[in-house]
């Protein structure tokens, strides 16, 4: 009575079985038994496939962005936090 093990699968594998999926050469039940999954599986990658497949074409300047807005907001901290102190200073000198 040993306990069946969960089958763990490369990103490749699904990558390439969603992609198979897509060209619909083969239906989810030929493709089920080729490698040995259910249909309802196959599927669900196919759709996570189609879903995220946008996210391939998203040009690295947006990327670019994000880190540049994370930079220019340290970078306003920063700025001012100095003339906080600046301020400070020059009210102790007079």
């Amino acid at each position: 009575m040993g306990k069946n093990k969960r089958r763990n699968f490369s990103a490749d594998f699904k990558a390439k079985v969603a992609i198979e999926a897509i060209k619909e050469q083969q239906t989810l039940s030929e493709l089920a038994s080729k490698y040995e999954l259910h249909p309802n599986q196959i599927a669900e990658w196919k759709r996570l496939f189609q879903s995220s497949a946008s996210s391939i074409f998203v040009s690295e300047t947006g990327k670019k962005s994000d880190k540049e807005a994370e930079d220019t907001a340290s970078l306003y901290e920063q700025i001012g936090r100095l003339q906080v102190e600046n301020a400070f200073l020059k009210k102790k000198l007079l």
